[in-house]
């Protein structure tokens, strides 16, 4: 899942058979996830060493990074901490419904949440940040050995209670919430991102005018509208604006609708609902959203070691405003329901 180019034979053997883990445990083919090339017209140049590669601006630089696992059903509602990431993954989880997973450097809030157990989509995704800490409540039994494995530091409930609390406005599982300068005390060699793909910059040439968008799951469905005056796209979830705890509307500078197939894992709930798998490696098309205009685009990923880069359809580089962006993964054809 990440080069071990620098470290011995052993790191090497354990890196093969970590990457072969969980290409069985995720139920498809690793050929088919890992082997595509990058577009030619992918960005080639690095990002600054002075910007943070996660939103372009200077907040956050050389900061080491945090994942956080948070629900994103209407219990959990209004939800804390996510106005303050850098990057928020949508994700589809069993029955339909989405789940967040939230990336901090730039700024931590005194609390987020509420938070919830990790999927097999989450260590497919992770590895391109380098080796962060990773926050959650409870992971599915047969995946505990592939959390174990993966290039994250653990600093979920299960493996200690130091930076959770439960609150008594909500009801449990939706009541738990995480510090994040205790979480990452907890990881202390917890590494900033390197280079994700990102580039930030002026918009592209092209582009279609677009007041809104709808990204659609089974059994869940998020808007996203521009708003001019805050410069931004506004969240909505299930047709009522998606509302942070502290105030105004959940939302990024940059929207990426990434299309990406969805498969069925070997993992399921305790209900009998199998996990979905996001393949996030390769390549596939896309959907940007800045500025008020919709981008045609594609990406590309060519190992779960490297980060996603984005292009037009002309292959020149889709660059993304500065601030906030949300990742919105969805099926590449109709919502899927394993």
């Amino acid at each position: 899942m990440r080069s071990f180019a620098r470290r011995g034979p052993a790191a090497v053997a354990g890196a093969v058979v970590l990457a072969a883990g969980l290409a069985a445990c995720s139920g498809g083919s690793p050929a088919k996830r890992t082997a595509a090339s990058p577009s030619s017209g992918a960005p080639s140049a690095s990002p600054s060493a002075a910007v943070n590669p996660l939103t372009g601006t200077r907040a956050g630089v050389g900061k080491p990074v945090l994942a956080v696992k948070i629900e994103n059903t209407r219990a959990a509602m209004p939800q804390v901490g996510v106005s303050a990431a850098d990057l928020v993954y949508v994700e589809q989880v069993e029955g339909g419904e989405t789940r967040l997973m939230a990336l901090f450097s730039s700024h931590l809030p005194a609390r987020v949440g509420p938070v919830r157990s990790a999927r097999i989509s989450d260590l497919h995704l992770l590895p391109q940040f380098g080796r962060p800490a990773f926050a959650f409540s409870g992971v599915q039994g047969k995946m505990k050995k592939h959390v174990k494995a993966a290039p994250v530091y653990d600093v979920s409930e299960d493996a200690g209670p130091k930076g959770y609390s439960r609150s008594s406005a909500k009801p449990a599982p939706y009541n738990l919430y995480g510090d994040p300068r205790d979480l990452l005390k907890r990881a202390p060699n917890a590494q900033p991102s390197k280079d994700v793909g990102f580039r930030f910059g002026p918009a592209p040439e092209g582009g279609k005018p677009t007041s809104s968008f709808t990204a659609r799951w089974p059994a869940a469905r998020m808007g996203f509208t521009w708003s001019a005056k805050q410069k931004r796209w506004l969240a909505s979830w299930g047709g009522t604006p998606d509302r942070a705890a502290e105030g105004g509307v959940l939302g990024g500078a940059t929207i990426v609708v990434q299309y990406a197939e969805t498969t069925r894992s070997r993992f399921h709930d305790f209900l009998g609902s199998y996990t979905p798998l996001i393949h996030t490696t390769g390549t596939g098309r896309a959907t940007v959203l800045r500025d008020g205009r919709a981008y045609d685009a594609r990406w590309s990923r060519p190992s779960e070691n490297a980060g996603t880069t984005f292009t037009t359809a002309t292959g020149a580089p889709m660059t993304f405003a500065s601030g906030q962006v949300w990742v919105v993964l969805v099926n590449d054809g109709k919502p899927y329901m394993p």
